[in-house]
């Protein structure tokens, strides 16, 4: 039972440097549930939880990789911070790719999948404990997706491209 516990608690930070991780997670958490927030009232189906998840994400890959930096002991491990946000960028921006949709004429999802690709953003400025850069990055992108969505609404509507029309023709083959 010895063994089984000193593995559980082996990879524990001190008291100091687990407060730290403590706080960089919930931030994460917070501000990515602020952008989600937004989504979720606007009805879209990558709202509140995702959002926040993909912050948690972000933030948890950040924090890990800075542990295992701090880890190292010479052994020959080396660690790239940079990597960890190259990763986080590739994966969220597929999980944002597959939001966007066309149809019809139409692209729907690219605000969403942006959101998705900040809230990613977020997270990682979280992880490594950049507050300043997650909570301005989060006002701005509430100010983007409320404020600026009225402006959307006031100005003149674009039309859609016409849907071709099927050639009736082309049913009898």
């Amino acid at each position: 039972m010895d063994i089984f516990w000193e593995e559980l608690t082996s990879g524990l930070p001190d008291t100091r440097q687990l407060v730290r991780v403590i706080i960089r997670l919930m931030a994460a958490t917070l501000l990515g549930a602020v952008v989600g927030i937004e989504r979720e009232r606007a009805g879209k189906p990558a709202g509140l939880r995702t959002h926040i998840l993909v912050s948690l994400a972000a933030a948890t890959f950040a924090v890990l990789t800075l542990e295992l930096a701090a880890g190292a002991d010479g052994n020959g491990v080396q660690s790239d911070p940079i990597r960890i946000i190259e990763a986080v960028t590739a994966g969220v921006a597929f999980l944002a790719a597959g939001t966007i949709i066309f149809a019809r004429g139409q692209v729907h999802g690219l605000t969403t999948g942006a959101s998705l690709w900040l809230a990613g953003a977020i997270g990682v400025a979280c992880g490594i404990g950049y507050y300043f850069i997650a909570l301005l990055a989060t006002v701005l992108a509430t100010f983007i997706l409320v404020v600026l969505r009225w402006v959307e609404a006031a100005l003149p509507q674009k039309r859609p491209p016409p849907v071709p029309e099927e050639d009736p023709a082309a049913r009898l083959d």
